[in-house]
């Protein structure tokens, strides 16, 4: 044995320097190292820690983009023990490979693992995650999937993207109507899009996959967004609108056979600011790199700074479960990101953020996210869901428990983020830390000194991230970290380079050229050029001017970060200019240069490509050689048709080849011979239309055609139908010959016509050889469909292709073609089109075919009107005329002259005698007047005296046509009277009524002004009339409540009923409260024979009620003081001010009245006064301002008691006078001005809405001449012009504004002298 002094000697030690024996001298050395050996082995299988380590990405998945119908497959290999358990997810959802097998299978072998998606279509779209988990941790790999439709796809049908869906038996073809178009919101508003989507075939217990997605991301139900699909109906409505909505969304249907989507772009502008230059809003508040006490808030700048630059954020923390909001920093940052220090762990917060300018603090934005303060170890367990089961092994040892150990130095310490305001440090934890928590001390040194600081003193940090604030700007210095725990301090870390404070980040260049380019009639293109130096760019702002105005505001709300935009909203005919500012965490980059103006108009007609052609038919085959008709597209797009495109296609044992163009020319008219085909061979074509916006989509391929000899006697089928001039009762339909005549030529046509679910009917009996016809006797409203068989000597051939569903109605606006002779006898026809577009043209026929003969007729258009002149009448001229509005929706009409047994020169002439004997002016047996009708209609009727049947009239009100709608129109021509009915007055219908009439040459005109207060009062009697007649509907009062006294000196309460039934309820009340019929008060009520001596309890208000199934009423009587029978206090905006008033039922000279502002006595004087007038107390205040807000009180004392009324004046009605037109300065008090001089005077005018402008002088209206130019700009600025003024322009001038809220007047004098030499010479 050896002594303890020996056995220390011979200690043996492992790595670790802990003793592990005893080193024995001798023979026995090997017998003891084999010992050693074996406790070694032992100890490892009992102590597994040594060997388990967490999971560990050996081989991670790729990201991978194939083309929609393909299989894509993820591999990786994943290493750690115990073995990690696997799971795949989709955006961030488990991924259930054993439910849909038919989409999904994973294979798990030798620590390598696969997810196969099979028939990828475009939902695959996502970003992958594969989880792996065991005892000692989780690890993640993440790798998108990226699915591309072909390009090819693109350019056929919408047929050729769905498939047939062998689960179902069917092939599913989708079709989404009433879209959703661009929409405008405001920040707070609820906003609602929606589609209509049609699913054919219908089959039971199946419904599409409807998905939303913003800015190409998908959406989920939250808070503020919510879904609804009602089986037709798809609606997404986004709940209280922030810039964050703002963005293009789409809908995407998906079905068992393939897809179809819509988008439209959705705008959010700022709510109102609370005051004046502040800022708005940031947007898009995130939280980053959450920690047990620490988190990175970022956002995004707002695109309005306010009347001066961003300072800097305030960022507020709200913990969840509170409702105070607790400001993160005291100094405004100026970076859009900021590091949050000070949570509490394992608590939950929210975050928010507001602007700060020079003018003060903008809103807050919307809240982050919730974030919780915890290890992002831990948090990746939690989002891995539940773990694997725990497959450790407990320890029992008898050794002695183990003993504190300090933790070892940090490492890999750096700086992750550096500006002026703070600095960001990131560390990894010490390796040697013992079996609890570490925390960790910051130390810094300034550059050039040894001296460490340490920074946060009073308590360490628990996460491996660190913010430092309060550092010299343009200094340098270092940092390192020291480890902590129960044990003691560790060594600290090494330290890091020479660190200088300042903005790492720069901001962004300035964006290049700005060119707009012109898109419809409220949007315009934008593009520009990218900022060349700019790193984490976070995107642009587009602003838009009126040239001119020198006001931009944002196009969009929220960056993009494209270099295209479409800014939508804006006014047409506007001449607007743009710039674009880019922005990203360090602020914004200066403005770029404007833009060339760019006036808001359509570039091409309504932009779009015109519909597909239909009816694709096949007129005539030969061996080798087919001829093909279809129908012109039933939308043109806005510009003319330029011609159209063919494509084949063979088909054999119904296996279709690849389409080839037929025709590289475009084709001008509606058929087309297809030369050099293989006889027996089947094909297919299908036919597109251009126009100058594009190439429109292909009509529906043909059934398969066989190329052979046709040898049928009859003719082919007429094509090219077309109809024009729709009414209410006729149509006219004309169309092309048929391209085979068969055996014979063809001797004439029958046009057959039915309604949209009968039976087909022939429109004349005998055929006609004409390629048109007038089909008459249609019912209005009824849809139509029309077809044509051509006839030769062997029989009538089979029938066209018929015509789309056609609407038997006359559209409001619709002109005909009118006959005018002039003083000089000069005939022709005038035809009018309000609906003209930028291209359209007027096409002139006769007969329906085009002229052959200019000499006979002159046409003449300009600015809407078409006139065709007959050079020379005469009996060659008869005929039908038509006019068809190339461009537009058909507008079109016709006219016939016929002989009637005179010639054509003498009808017409004759029609201008008629005219003549007829005065120039049409006269009126009554002038307009107005008439009120029962429900409080209002009637305007005028009587004329002589007219003939071709007598039209036209409404106007304020100089505007109106048309049936809101309107009704009757001209009963029988009687001569014109009528027109509104079944509401409303605040808009104040103005000018007018009927003109046309008669020929002859004119008439009657009008009824309607303004001010005669308007008022029959609006007011209007409303009352349809109030009172809804009230009569129902039980009601014929005469209300009122009281009377008998001789016997009983007070009698009395009231006639009406229209009641033994149903009908009756209650009387008094204050409120039921009066029952034992109750001793009310016996003067309900017996009035009992005699009652009135007294002071009898006092009150009294009302009686009537109510059943059809309606109620009731009636009120006021027995009360005069003090407590007031009314409430309301207040009402005058031309001076406001005015505060309360009514009395009775006034008598012993009452007393106080008036009270914030429950202080008012006191009287030349801007606030009060008085009484009649059975009105009132308070008027002239000019109002701020300090005038709050709460009134009227305090009303009849000498035995008092009653007060309250009114809080919240200023609302204050701001109503702000409103009320002013001149706010600019004119003088008096000018005076030499004669020949010009004088020049503008006055600043102020009012909302604009108002009207007006001057005077010496009290009487001045118009704009050649001497006095008068001109009110930009709604503000009103100024007169004198050219070369003389003694007579002396006067008293004034400018008159007046709108809805008052008017006022500024007055001037101006006074014109004579130098003196000018007048000695005068003299």
């Amino acid at each position: 044995t050896l002594s303890k002094k020996e056995k220390c000697s011979y200690l043996a030690v492992d790595k670790e320097d802990e003793i592990i024996g005893y080193v024995v001298p001798g023979p026995n050395l090997c017998c003891f190292l084999h010992k050693m050996h074996e406790k070694e082995e032992f100890q490892k299988k009992m102590n597994p820690d040594s060997l388990t380590h967490p999971p560990e990405f050996i081989l991670k998945p790729r990201g991978q983009t194939v083309w929609e119908g393909k299989s894509v497959t993820l591999h990786c290999t994943v290493a750690g023990w115990p073995k990690p358990r696997v799971a795949w997810y989709k955006n961030n959802v488990l991924i259930d490979a054993k439910s849909h097998p038919e989409k999904y299978f994973t294979e798990s072998q030798y620590n390598m693992h696969s997810l196969e998606i099979k028939k990828c279509n475009f939902s695959d779209t996502a970003e992958y995650r594969i989880s792996a988990l065991n005892v000692k941790g989780e690890s993640s790999a993440f790798a998108p999937v990226i699915i591309k439709t072909p390009q090819f796809a693109l350019c056929y049908s919408f047929h050729c993207l769905y498939g047939f869906s062998p689960e179902y038996g069917v092939t599913f073809n989708t079709t989404i109507i009433d879209k959703f178009d661009v929409s405008f919101g405001r920040e707070g508003e609820t906003m609602s899009l929606g589609c209509t989507v049609i699913v054919y075939p219908t089959v039971k217990r199946y419904q599409p996959e409807i998905v939303w997605y913003r800015n190409g991301v998908a959406l989920t139900p939250s808070k503020w967004v919510h879904m609804h699909w009602s089986g037709e109906q798809a609606i997404l409505t986004l709940v209280h609108l922030n810039k964050e909505d703002e963005g293009l969304y789409t809908l995407r249907v998906n079905t068992k056979s393939g897809f179809d989507t819509h988008s439209a772009y959705v705008f959010v502008r700022d709510a109102d600011v609370e005051e004046e230059g502040v800022p708005v809003a940031p947007l898009d508040v995130r939280c980053h790199d959450a920690n047990k006490d620490y988190v990175v808030v970022t956002w995004k700048q707002p695109a309005v700074e306010g009347s001066s630059s961003i300072i800097g954020y305030l960022i507020d923390r709200l913990e969840v479960g509170t409702h105070h909001w607790t400001q993160c920093n005291d100094t405004p940052v100026k970076y859009a990101r900021f590091p949050v220090t000070g949570l509490i762990e394992g608590r939950s917060y929210t975050f928010r953020v507001r602007a700060l300018n020079n003018s003060g603090v903008s809103r807050p934005s919307r809240a982050s996210d919730p974030v919780v303060a915890m290890d992002p170890s831990d948090r990746a367990r939690l989002r891995a869901g539940p773990s694997a089961p725990w497959t450790g092994m407990i320890k029992f040892t008898e050794e002695d428990p183990t003993v504190g150990v300090v933790p070892g130095p940090s490492t890999d310490l750096a700086v992750t983020e550096a500006t002026k305001s703070y600095v960001v440090l990131s560390w990894k934890p010490p390796i040697q830390r013992g079996h609890e928590g570490v925390m960790y001390y910051v130390e810094k040194c300034l550059v050039g000194t040894d001296t460490w600081q340490r920074v946060n003193t009073g308590m360490p940090v628990k996460s491996p991230r660190f913010a430092l604030f309060d550092l010299a700007e343009g200094k340098s210095y270092s940092f390192r970290v020291r480890s902590c725990n129960s044990a003691g301090v560790g060594e600290p870390s090494e330290e890091t380079g020479a660190t200088t404070v300042g903005d790492r980040l720069d901001l962004p260049s300035v964006p290049g050229p700005v060119i707009p380019i012109r898109n419809t009639d409220t949007s315009v293109v934008v593009c520009w050029g990218a900022s060349k130096e700019v790193k984490n760019l976070v995107g642009y702002y587009i602003e838009v001017s009126v040239s001119g105005s020198g006001v931009w505001v944002p196009c969009n709300n929220k960056p993009v970060k494209g270099t295209r935009f479409v800014c939508h909203g804006l006014n047409t005919m506007d001449k607007c200019v743009f710039r674009v500012k880019a922005v990203n965490a360090a602020g914004y980059s200066g403005s770029s240069a404007e833009s060339e103006a760019c006036i808001v108009q359509a570039s091409i007609g309504e932009y779009s490509v015109p519909s597909p052609p239909t009816g694709v038919t096949l007129q005539e085959r030969v061996r080798d050689y087919m001829v093909l008709g279809w129908q012109a597209p039933a939308k043109a797009g806005g510009a003319d048709i330029k011609g159209y495109y063919l494509d084949y296609r063979t088909v054999k044992d119904g296996v279709t080849s690849k389409w080839h163009e037929i025709n590289l020319q475009a084709v001008t008219g509606t058929s087309y011979k297809v030369t050099d085909l293989k006889e027996n061979v089947f094909y297919q074509f299908q036919v597109h239309a251009v126009n100058r916006a594009g190439i429109s989509e292909s009509s529906i391929p043909t059934i398969p055609l066989e190329c052979k000899e046709w040898t049928v006697a009859l003719p082919g089928p007429p094509h090219g139908l077309r109809v024009q001039e729709v009414r209410k009762d006729s149509m006219v339909l004309l169309w092309e010959p048929p391209t085979f005549n068969g055996r014979s030529a063809v001797t004439g046509y029958y046009v057959d016509y039915k309604e949209e679910n009968g039976r087909w009917r022939c429109v004349q009996e005998r055929s006609t050889r004409n390629t048109y016809m007038k089909v008459t006797g249609l019912q209005e409203g009824v849809s139509y469909r029309l077809r044509i068989h051509a006839k030769n000597l062997a029989g009538v051939g089979g029938p066209s292709k018929a015509t789309d569903a056609i609407l038997a109605e006359t559209r409001p606006g619709t002109n005909e073609i009118v006959v005018d002779v002039d003083d000089d006898g000069v005939i022709s026809l005038i035809f009018e089109c309000s609906d003209l577009k930028e291209n359209s043209q007027f096409v002139w026929s006769k007969n329906y075919e085009a002229f052959t003969d200019t000499s006979r007729l002159t046409i003449q258009t300009a600015a809407g009107r078409s006139r065709a002149i007959f050079n020379d009448p005469s009996l060659e001229d008869l005929g039908t005329y038509s006019c068809f509005v190339t461009n537009t929706d058909g507008v079109s009409a016709s006219y016939t002259l016929t002989e009637q047994g005179e010639s054509l020169s003498f009808n017409l002439r004759l029609l201008y005698v008629n005219c003549e004997q007829f005065s120039a002016v049409i006269p009126f047996k009554s002038e307009m007047a107005i008439e009120l009708q029962e429900k409080g209609r209002v009637r305007f009727w005028a009587e004329v005296a002589k007219f003939t049947s071709n007598c039209q009239v036209e409404y106007v009100f304020n100089d505007n046509i109106i048309h049936e709608g809101k309107y009704t129109m009757n001209f009963n021509k029988t009687t001569g009277i014109i009528e027109m009915f509104m079944d509401l007055l409303e605040v808009t219908d104040e103005g000018t009524f007018t009927f003109n009439l046309f008669d020929g040459k002859a004119t008439g005109r009657t009008s009824l002004v309607l303004i001010g207060e005669e308007f008022a009062e029959l609006q007011k009697k209007s409303e009352f009339e349809r109030a009172e007649w809804v009230r009569r509907q129902g039980p009601h009062f014929v005469k209300y409540l009122s009281f009377e006294v008998t001789p016997e000196c009983d007070v009698h309460l009395k009231c006639k009923v009406g229209n009641i039934k033994p149903g009908t309820e009756i209650a009387w009340f008094k204050d409120g409260i039921e009066i029952e019929e034992d109750d001793e008060d009310c016996l003067c009520l309900t017996v009035p024979t009992i005699p009652q001596q009135i007294s002071k309890k009898d006092a009150g208000v009294y009302e009686v009620k009537l109510k059943d199934e059809r309606g109620k009423d009731k009636t009120l009587l006021n027995l009360t003081d005069a003090a407590n029978s007031s009314t409430e206090l309301k207040v009402m905006s005058t031309e001076h001010g406001i005015i505060l008033y309360s009514f009395v039922v009775h006034y008598i000279e012993d009452l007393r009245v106080g008036w009270l502002h914030k429950e202080s006595k008012i006191s009287h004087s030349d801007r606030v006064q009060c008085g009484v007038t009649g059975e009105q107390l009132w308070l008027k205040i002239n000019e109002p301002t701020e300090k005038d807000k709050g709460k009134y009180a009227i305090d009303i004392f009849d000498g035995k008691g008092s009653f007060k009324r309250v009114l809080d004046l919240s200023g609302q009605d204050i701001d109503l006078v702000h409103h009320r037109a002013r001149v706010v300065g600019g004119l003088p008090d008096v000018v005076t001005i030499q004669e020949g001089k010009s004088l020049n005077l503008t006055g600043n005018v102020w009012g909302d809405p604009v108002p009207e402008v007006g001057w005077v002088k010496n009290d009487k209206p001045l118009l704009s001449d050649a001497h006095h130019t008068l001109k009110f700009e930009h709604g503000k600025f009103a100024s007169i012009t004198i050219a070369a003024v003389t003694t007579v322009d002396s006067g008293k001038y004034a400018l008159l504004v007046k709108n809805k809220y008052g008017t006022e007047a500024a007055e001037f004098t101006v006074s014109v002298y004579i130098p003196e030499d000018e007048a000695e010479k005068k003299e």
